[in-house]
């Protein structure tokens, strides 16, 4: 079994964030996304590794031959940004003459019984219900329960029922060929060619899916959804840090994820806060945040806040002299 992660995508929604940063390396709990999705694969087994770069993919390459040295990769470039569908085809000959694949989107994070969806038989992917099907891919089922079709984004959703980006696939020829017709028949959606295209394609053609709802679902495309994961993970055992030095005359208020060689001095710092390497904070308070490596933060109140790697923010100092029955807001 051999897995593929696309990040080529760009992450517009998290600019400027992503301008200088691959959305697959924002830490979630002091963890960067991809290797939550790669160390969760590695649990089940898989070692071989294909990932689709694009945007600033040299970045995703450094830091998976460095933390990631122990798996088999691949890297294929994206030249292109035409749609997941797209992106797995760009790297067909990586996946040629693999039993089985799983792709798994790199800028997503799930809670499921993966042990069970890989030991299904057939193919299948994760699905979870949604508010507002029309942003997702979304499973029509038949009076069975089984899938009867998939729609990428529809207008009028007649499921709401989305595909979470976490599939496995026995047939890799047939996605493959289902891919090359729609590319090569220009086949799109949104002007792109989506992956559930080719998983359509695949349906009509006789292949049968299953589907795996899973627990909880995050799409950390977005700031909110981001900050809320970052707490949701922190809350858990084993993700936030558990000893820290004495930070002078600083209060810590868990649950933090702090990396190391930070200072931090004469702050208040938590809870629901992740904190990079080499970070300096003084005379600060930071809460429901998400801080970069090397960033240096003095005299500032930061709330629900992501702040990239080697960013400089400094505070407004006052001097004040304020009579009676008088009211200020700085806001």
């Amino acid at each position: 079994m051999k897995a593929i992660i696309p990040v080529a995508g760009v992450g517009t929604k998290l600019r400027p964030l992503t301008y200088t940063q691959p959305k697959p390396l924002i830490p979630v709990a002091g963890k960067p996304i991809i290797s939550f999705i790669i160390d969760k694969l590695q649990k089940l087994g898989i070692r071989d590794f294909v990932f689709v770069i694009g945007y600033l993919g040299e970045k995703i390459k450094d830091y998976v031959e460095e933390f990631h040295s122990d798996i088999n990769m691949k890297f294929v470039h994206q030249e292109q940004r035409e749609g997941s569908g797209h992106a797995i085809w760009t790297a067909r000959e990586a996946i040629k003459g693999v039993d089985e694949l799983v792709i798994f989107y790199g800028d997503t994070l799930i809670e499921m019984d993966f042990q069970k969806m890989i030991e299904t038989p057939n193919s299948c992917f994760a699905v979870k219900k949604v508010t507002d099907p029309r942003e997702f891919g979304v499973v029509e089922f038949d009076e069975t329960g089984g899938v009867k079709r998939v729609v990428e984004k529809p207008r009028i959703p007649m499921s709401n029922m989305a595909m979470v980006g976490f599939y496995k696939i026995k047939e890799v020829a047939a996605l493959v060929d289902a891919l090359t017709f729609n590319i090569k028949k220009n086949i799109r959606t949104e002007e792109e060619f989506p992956l559930t295209d080719g998983l359509q394609q695949m349906i009509e053609n006789g292949i049968k899916f299953t589907t795996h709802q899973v627990n909880n679902w995050f799409d950390c495309g977005k700031r909110e959804v981001l900050l809320k994961t970052n707490a949701i993970f922190l809350d858990k055992e084993g993700y936030a840090s558990e000893s820290l030095p004495d930070f002078y005359n600083s209060i810590i208020i868990h649950p933090v994820s702090i990396g190391e060689h930070c200072e931090i001095s004469n702050s208040i710092v938590g809870p629901h806060v992740s904190v990079g390497k080499n970070a300096k904070i003084n005379s600060a308070i930071v809460r429901d945040s998400i801080i970069g490596n090397y960033a240096s933060l003095r005299e500032v109140v930061l709330m629900h806040s992501v702040i990239g790697n080697d960013t400089s923010i400094t505070g407004l100092r006052q001097s004040l002299n304020i009579g009676d029955n008088t009211e200020i807001d700085f806001s």
